[in-house]
């Protein structure tokens, strides 16, 4: 769940602001890091590769926050390098210390690494035996031995231990890396520069994100393109069990049998200005106020010249599809309540019958799956490992695979038989927002193909609900217009409050259960989530004089659900709770019963969540604020969960 950065090029900066004798290299490493923090941020370091002097490796790292490394480099500027690596760390092996942060140096070599070994122990003793001290609790420093061992080895049969040829060097350390890897067990994506190839990076990936970034007499290698997009858009990826090797001016991969490939390239389509505030105090208020673009961009391009829904990557035979008789949705956290919302969606317009799976349960339970079973995994990132993981064991089963995820070329993109991208650009605030609300609408067009496909709607019954779909976006800004100033007022008000009830029926419940986990993540307070009716066979026990209860009321349209709603609504008010209803406009029954009403457009019951999670999402962003916490980088949490 670290956030890893790579640069090889010339040794000056490209823009004027940048601090005098920092070095392209540092430059690109910093705002890289600044863009992957997100990914973690316990520790941050980098290391720098100069191409003479005497000291010409040099590694700078820090415990906490990117500031804390930016400090560090302004008390001991390092001279401009032309390679550098960088990471910013959610820890796994050791504690967020100074010493644990990485890189970690071995002889001539410095290494960042992103994912777990797991046989790290045996590894550290060989280490150990071999005369190294450690001075971390890290696996990775353990690697960055195995390495340096290999490599000394390798340079001294050469002949190369004297003065070193630099290509000479990178191929050794090629060589090094895929030997190295071949013995780690679990999941890596190791960065490794020397002072012997002072212009080259060596790397390699199994099971966890690695993308290369082209640029023009440099190049990059980062986490995800937000690593490297403000310098180029032009990416690339990298398969399992590869090696790579990076220059300035050259990109060379090795597959796992040691045959040189050609990656599969692609433009990135967004830019920089994509992954800033814009404005805002905080990007988790950004990108609330970018669901509705978000919603849009995700429905944009679906209806072909015949007016017949079409998906991203359809590599799934529709005779396949028609005859699927069990969908399964795993995914993890916010993820996983799209596809609760998705379940009451997709049986009801196809009559297939849907489980919700968390990922990370999934494959340990011996899940009854078969060639008719269509898995749908849902992840931002696509790099979710639970998910991954999870995606890989249905596959073995037989069954097809279909991946709804953000990020192009991710993992679980590229393994999957199908892709339905969302198009809600980059999130960089922890917790999730406008991507839950792409999730749920790809989810909702997956229902609709499926249902014209297997011919369960009418063509003009797919358009209604496009047509329905289609208004979400002016909906939502309308909501945002309308009601974010009092919800904001709302969550000041509460921020004492320690304990929080969400209730909601149907397509209500999931989004109780996102605005009770919302709030856990940035405000750091108990909240809990209920199926409405399952109040009174036990959760009604925790009510008591002021609890604030959120409720989400379906529309009146649906009266019995309605009804049993209300009814909940005055069960909990009866017993002192101080109720939060999200209601229909227009929906007066609600009033006498409400302490606070925040208003909804009007909308199909089906498409409810889309709107009613948002003021739940302002209301944890306001609260958090209140109590002056970060809400972009909640404690112990990454963006995302690269390891299981």
């Amino acid at each position: 769940m670290c956030g890893i950065v790579g640069h090889v090029g010339p040794l000056t900066p490209s823009t004027a602001s940048s601090a005098p004798g920092s070095g392209r290299s540092l430059e690109v490493l910093l705002d890289g890091l600044s863009r992957l923090e997100y990914r973690g941020y316990d520790s941050a370091g980098v290391a720098l590769v100069r191409p003479d002097g005497v000291e010409r490796l040099t590694t700078v790292k820090a415990a906490g926050k990117l500031d804390n490394l930016r400090a560090a480099l302004d008390a001991a500027a390092p001279a401009p390098a032309t390679a550098g690596i960088g990471h910013t760390r959610w820890a796994t092996h050791g504690g967020p210390t100074t010493e644990n942060a990485h890189p970690h140096r071995a002889g001539s070599l410095a290494v960042v690494h992103n994912g777990i070994i797991e046989n790290f122990r045996s590894l550290r003793a060989e280490v150990e035996a071999a005369g190294r001290t450690l001075l971390s609790a890290t696996d990775t420093e353990v690697v960055a031995h195995l390495l340096d061992l290999d490599f000394t080895d390798r340079l001294a049969a050469a002949g190369e231990a004297g003065t070193v040829d630099p290509d000479a060097a990178a191929a050794l350390l090629v060589e090094s890396m895929r030997a190295v890897t071949a013995r780690l067990e679990g999941t890596f994506a190791l960065l490794a520069v020397t002072e012997l190839a002072p212009g080259a990076i060596v790397a390699a990936r199994r099971s966890s994100p690695l993308v290369i970034g082209l640029g023009e007499g440099e190049n990059f290698l980062g986490s995800d393109v937000a690593a490297f997009v403000a310098f180029t858009t032009h990416a690339a990826e990298v398969d399992d069990d590869q090696v790579l090797l990076l220059t300035a001016d050259s990109v060379t991969v090795w597959d796992a049998a040691g045959d040189v490939v050609t990656p599969r390239q692609w433009e990135v389509s967004w830019d920089a200005s994509a992954a800033v505030k814009g404005g805002y105090d905080t990007f988790m208020d950004k990108e609330i106020h970018d669901e509705p673009t978000a919603v849009a961009e995700t429905l944009l391009g679906r209806v072909d010249d015949r007016g017949e829904l079409v998906l991203d990557e359809m590599r799934i035979d529709p005779a396949v599809l028609r005859s699927i008789d069990k969908i399964i949705v795993v995914a993890c956290g916010t993820a996983a309540y799209a596809g609760h919302v998705a379940k009451y969606a997709i049986e009801h317009w196809c009559r297939i019958p849907v489980e919700i799976e968390l990922a990370h349960e999934f494959r340990y339970r011996d899940p009854i799956v078969s060639e008719k079973t269509l898995t749908v995994a849902i992840s931002q990132s696509g790099e979710t490992m639970d998910t991954i993981q999870a995606v890989r064991h249905a596959r073995e089963q037989g069954s097809r695979a279909l991946a709804i995820v953000n990020t192009y070329g991710s993992t679980i993109a590229r393994e999957a038989d199908a892709v339905l991208y969302t198009h809600a650009g980059p999130e960089v605030a922890v917790a999730s927002t406008k991507a839950f609300l792409a999730q749920i609408t790809a989810c909702y067009l997956l229902g609709l193909y499926l249902a014209q496909l297997r011919g369960n709607k009418w063509p003009d019954e797919v358009a209604d609900y496009l047509e329905n779909l289609g208004k979400m976006p002016a909906k939502l800004e309308r909501l945002l217009a309308e009601q974010e100033d009092s919800i904001r007022e709302l969550g000041a008000q509460l921020a004492d409050q320690t304990s929080f009830l969400f209730l909601g029926r149907h397509v209500g419940y999931p989004v109780a259960l996102e605005g009770a986990l919302k709030l856990k993540e940035v405000a750091y307070v108990h909240a809990e989530g209920f199926a409405a009716g399952e109040l009174k066979h036990g959760p009604i026990a925790l009510v008591e004089d002021g609890l604030p209860v959120f409720v989400i009321v379906p529309t009146p349209r649906r009266p019995v659900l309605h009804d049993k709603v209300i009814s909940n609504i005055q069960e909990v008010r009866a017993r002192g709770a101080r109720t939060i209803v999200i209601a229909e406009e227009g929906d007066e029954a609600v009033t006498p019963f409400a302490d606070t009403v925040i208003r909804i457009p009007a909308t199909p019951t089906l498409m409810w969540p889309l709107l009613t999670v948002v003021p739940l999402q302002i209301f944890a962003s306001a609260l958090a604020k209140a109590k002056g916490l970060d809400v972009d980088q909640p404690r112990n949490l990454a963006k995302s969960v690269t390891v299981e």
